[in-house]
């Protein structure tokens, strides 16, 4: 992505919640106690977002939050979690639209600390679509055609690590390759692999599990997909900002702005429900409004930063 490599990596690795957090909580305060910045952005909603704002606010350091006032109100979702106490303790809150900013507002939170800047994930796309269409090929890769095959991720606690729920996932994809005779293309997540071999679930025929894809791969794929299905926030976004329509496999949705243009759709995981879902949104219209900014998101941010006093 034409990015310089990062400084420092806490090789935190993978494991339960507690693992990852504490791990990060010791790495990240020794950084910034040596580095002493004037402020912590922190973007979105993992655990690594929770465990920087807990070590900044502990330290006296300012906290900006990018994404902040995001809520789907299901407090099972560690992210949920992470958003809301990060917001609690942020100096800056940078909402990516004006449903956040209210959102923050009835939350108790000071007006003069949320400014709307629309969301660096549009900046992210604009400048990354144009790095792929340089870089990467991946449609011919895969022995793709543009508009002729669904694109596929699941990854979330709720869906993968609940039999039923992947169980549906799986009829659902079937039912769908059943009816349009696409190719469904999965970039299977290793915690969705393992899951998959422990709960020894078979892989209907027509659905194609592939490694994961760097980013550039992956954006090629969601711009030319017919259709995403997706339990991701950040890809039911993006597949918003590119006009690929969209099922989210979940019950509920952090992102109403991508329902509410027509972008997106909740299907749960009841295959009939995935299927039918599908059928509605595979001829939609796709010349919505993008809801979530013009991608000078990060220029808003850092020009309100430098009229700061430090």
């Amino acid at each position: 992505m034409e990015l310089p490599e990062a400084r420092y990596n806490l090789n935190s690795g993978s494991g339960s919640h507690a693992e990852e957090t504490g791990k990060m909580l010791i790495g990240i305060e020794k950084i910034l106690l040596k580095e002493k910045p004037d402020i912590v952005l922190l973007q979105g909603d993992t655990n690594t977002v929770l465990a920087g704002a807990l070590v900044a606010s502990k330290l006296h350091i300012k906290i900006g939050h990018i994404e902040a006032g995001v809520r789907s109100y299901d407090r099972k979702m560690p992210e949920e979690i992470n958003r809301i106490i990060t917001d609690h303790v942020s100096d800056y809150l940078f909402a990516p639209v004006e449903t956040a900013r209210k959102i923050l507002l009835k939350e108790g939170i000071q007006g003069d600390k949320i400014i709307v800047t629309g969301n660096t994930i549009v900046d992210a796309i604009y400048q990354n679509l144009e790095i792929a269409q340089k870089k990467v090929d991946t449609l011919n890769k895969l022995n793709l055609q543009s508009k002729k095959y669904f694109l596929v991720t699941a990854h979330r606690q709720e869906n993968v690590d609940c039999k039923d729920r992947l169980k549906g996932i799986f009829e659902g994809l079937e039912l769908i390759y059943d009816e349009f005779n696409f190719p469904v293309i999965y970039p299977i997540h290793p915690r969705t692999m393992k899951m998959i071999k422990e709960f020894k679930l078979k892989i209907p025929s027509g659905i194609k599990l592939i490694e994961p894809l760097g980013f550039l791969d992956f954006l090629q794929l969601e711009k030319h997909a017919s259709l995403i299905l997706t339990d991701s926030g950040g890809i039911q976004m993006e597949s918003c900002i590119l006009h690929t329509p969209c099922v989210t496999l979940r019950d509920n949705t952090e992102w109403m702005e991508t329902i509410e243009v027509g972008s997106n759709i909740l299907s749960g995981c009841e295959p009939k429900n995935i299927l039918e879902s599908v059928i509605e949104m595979i001829d939609k219209n796709v010349n919505w409004e993008n809801p979530f900014g013009d991608g000078t998101s990060a220029s808003q941010i850092i020009n309100v930063l430098k009229s700061q006093p430090i």
